[in-house]
């Protein structure tokens, strides 16, 4: 059995591509760039928003000054909007809520911005004991660096050998060999199944409950 869970947020634990990409091309209106159908979104997405927004713009127009406008257009109608259309995927509430009767610990580490990661685990998963929830911070570098889960198994008393990392794409199974704890690819979210193996996590799953199976044994 583990002891802790860590979530990755966007494309594990809630769908939230349509209010990524809605608030994405409404900073890109707003500075005059092109948009992006929502189709791309599942591929920029992942690695913070600063990475997205270099991968939005175009070409030429990639600058540090260009990202930080669209940092401030992005973040003021995301905060507003950021919960407009993204939902939990099917399955989540019930494991997590297995998952915590259990006795596990559960946490999260998203590159989404701290703000918003905290938003909006609350805002969908109020019934839910967090022992950590942990967005990009200023200064801390991003997945697939390792600290953010360093960071939450100091704050948990948790060793690596007892803990399961849970993401959607390579960035989240190499942060969890960075870290050196056990790595679970879940293919619901917004990468390929292919992008998981190449990474050889120990596990990688089509339903929630098998994490429980994996977590409780049940």
């Amino acid at each position: 059995m583990k002891k802790l869970v860590i979530f990755d947020l966007d494309g594990t634990l809630l769908n939230t591509i349509d209010d990524l990409a809605q608030a994405c091309n409404h900073a890109l209106t707003q500075l005059g760039f092109p948009t992006h159908p929502l189709s791309a979104y599942p591929f920029m997405v992942g690695n913070g928003i600063n990475k997205l927004f270099e991968r939005a713009l175009p070409e030429g127009s990639k600058t540090p000054e260009n990202i930080l406008r669209m940092r401030a257009e992005f973040v003021s109608y995301y905060d507003r909007h950021n919960a407009d259309l993204s939902r939990p995927y099917p399955g989540i509430n019930g494991m997590l809520e297995t998952l915590q009767q259990g006795g596990c610990q559960l946490a999260v580490a998203s590159n989404k911005y701290h703000e918003a990661t905290t938003a909006l685990i609350r805002h969908y998963f109020p019934q839910i004991h967090w022992s950590a929830i942990l967005g990009q911070r200023e200064g801390i570098p991003t997945k697939p660096d390792p600290t953010i889960v360093q960071d939450i198994l100091q704050q948990t008393h948790v060793c690596a050998n007892d803990t399961l990392y849970v993401g959607d794409s390579g960035v989240d199974m190499q942060t969890a060999h960075n870290a050196r704890v056990t790595a679970c690819g879940v293919t619901w979210g917004f990468r390929p199944r292919q992008e998981l193996l190449m990474l050889n996590p120990s596990y990688i799953v089509d339903r929630p409950q098998e994490i429980v199976e994996i977590v409780l044994g049940k």
